[in-house]
């Protein structure tokens, strides 16, 4: 939190008074914000608290209903469709904004391709996007395709292209999602750099020790109102938790209901190998929460994809309740009573341009039909009864999905994957850009759902949620199974240690411990 000049220079952009309604919806009231050269100004609230629209009225994609913008101290309108880069105003969205079929350069100057005697000069645009790479210490091949690329590499690129745009201010929409640990602090270090030049940070983010960590003041939002902006340094992680949501969040993580030591295995791997794993054995118990860790690209999601047939395996045994099974497609696992959360909700786990029930029914199709017709009203009940039990939050059913905010989707998903009945759910990255209110309710829920008797696969890139959930915690390095921990092993640094390399575990009796 260097705040160099961030505490004392003119704001380069401000927002006064600013009002949206979408329609008849008021989504802002009146909300003042201004961003300094050389700070980073965190905006944070609950998923709906309006900080995506207020950063699309601050880039020029949406036009505040009332209100002003100014701009280097001058009141402007901020030109639509991206156009307010030529401003030096750049926005990182949430969601990748790649082309796929385009090389790692020609992404990078897309829009702004560089020419030599009125070819575009391939060389040049390449050797410039090698230099950009470099400062970010990403290791990325500018002639790579960005469809070959993980999906921490192609937000590295996402964020490489902005910085080529030479920006006076910087807004990053959640940019570490996909993020390792250490690839977290070469951004942030690369933010530090951009600021110590006076570039202005807008940053958005749910992980509140980022926050901590990087802003130098922080607005907070509450269902479309300013709460409060305050310097970071009078704010502790709670304080800034309790002012998003406006109640005491305590209890984030519920009381762990110890499953039965005697407990029936439910599901039993062994020596299961596919496309980036290999040799993965571990035993789920009944009414237990396994959970898996590891760094990005350990291997945690094509072990979930090789159970549940989306990933072929080339050996090993999956035994289901004591019977061998073999499953070929998603289809077959859930008809077997498992059912599997993606990580990637936007582009594998709804259909953003249709309504709730259409999403929520979508693998059960079968329970709803009526003489060979689905029956719209088993469908309404059971949207119902999800909206009840998730508290998903919409103005009517026939809302776009992509249109309800990143929490509301994912509890529309997790109703999508419970509306089968499982016994066995796998839950990949279940909060993955989620505020901390959504949190809490999908904690308690899984908590709620192992002490039901049903067997929960939990994977997750944070820590503290696999530590807070997990009765035990199976360690992945590589493709690899790097340990087994319970009880008091159950530690961050235990579980780095694993993830490293420091540690590693060369016996399998602990598998169904």
């Amino acid at each position: 939190m260097d705040g160099a000049q961030g505490t004392s220079a003119l704001p380069i952009l401000s927002a006064h008074r600013i009002s949206k309604s979408f329609g008849e919806i008021p989504v802002l009231f009146s909300i003042d914000f201004d961003i300094r050269p050389g700070e980073v100004h965190a905006v944070i609230g609950e998923n709906g608290a309006g900080k995506s629209t207020l950063i699309k009225i601050l880039s020029g994609i949406e036009q505040p209903t009332s209100g002003a913008i100014h701009f280097d101290g001058q009141p402007v309108v901020l030109p639509p469709n991206g156009a307010a880069e030529a401003m030096g105003i750049v926005l990182i969205h949430q969601e990748m904004n790649l082309a796929e079929h385009l090389t790692v350069a020609e992404s990078i100057f897309l829009g702004r391709e560089l020419k030599r005697f009125g070819f575009l000069d391939i060389a040049e645009m390449r050797r410039r996007s090698v230099e950009i790479l470099d400062t970010l210490h990403v290791k990325v091949d500018p002639d790579a395709r960005i469809a070959s690329l993980s999906i921490a590499d192609k937000q590295m690129v996402e964020i490489a292209k902005a910085i080529s745009r030479d920006a006076r201010v910087l807004i990053m929409d959640e940019p570490t999602a996909v993020l390792s640990v250490g690839e977290t602090q070469t951004l942030f270090e690369q933010i530090r750099r951009l600021t110590a030049r006076g570039v202005a940070v807008i940053f958005i983010s749910h992980k509140l020790d980022e926050i901590m960590d990087l802003a130098d003041r922080v607005t907070v939002l509450r269902d479309g109102q300013l709460i409060t902006t305050v310097g970071t340094e009078a704010l502790t992680p709670d304080s800034i938790a309790q002012m998003m949501v406006g109640r005491e969040l305590s209890n984030l993580y519920p009381p762990k209901h110890e499953p039965n030591v005697d407990a029936d295995v439910v599901l039993r791997v062994r020596n299961l190998s596919a496309a980036g794993i290999e040799n993965i054995s571990f035993d789920l118990r009944r009414g237990e929460v396994l959970g898996f860790a590891g760094l990005i690209g350990s291997g945690r999601t094509a072990i979930a994809e090789a159970v549940v047939g989306l990933m072929r395996r080339s050996a090993g045994t999956v035994e289901l309740e004591g019977q061998p099974v073999n499953f070929t497609s998603v289809g077959q696992s859930v008809d077997a009573g498992i059912a599997y959360m993606t990580k990637d909700r936007k582009g594998k786990g709804l259909l953003l341009n249709m309504g709730l029930r259409p999403n929520l029914t979508l693998l059960t199709l079968k329970k709803h039909l009526q003489l060979g017709f689905l029956d719209s009203a088993s469908e309404d009940a059971a949207l119902a009864r999800a909206v009840r039990r998730f508290d998903i939050r919409a103005r009517d059913a026939s809302v776009a999905v992509g249109r309800l905010s990143g929490g509301n989707q994912q509890k529309l998903m997790l109703g999508k994957t419970m509306e089968s009945e499982p016994d066995i759910i796998i839950m990949d990255e279940p909060t993955r850009g989620i505020d901390v209110g959504t949190k809490q309710q999908i904690y308690h829920i899984i908590a709620a759902l192992a002490a039901e008797g049903k067997s929960i696969i939990l994977i997750s890139s944070e820590l503290q949620e696999v530590i807070g959930l997990s009765h035990r915690v199976v360690v992945v390095r590589t493709g690899r199974l790097a340990g087994v921990l319970e009880g008091a092993e159950i530690t961050e640094e235990e579980i780095m240690r694993y993830a490293a390399g420091i540690k590693q575990s060369g016996h399998d009796e602990r598998i169904s411990a």
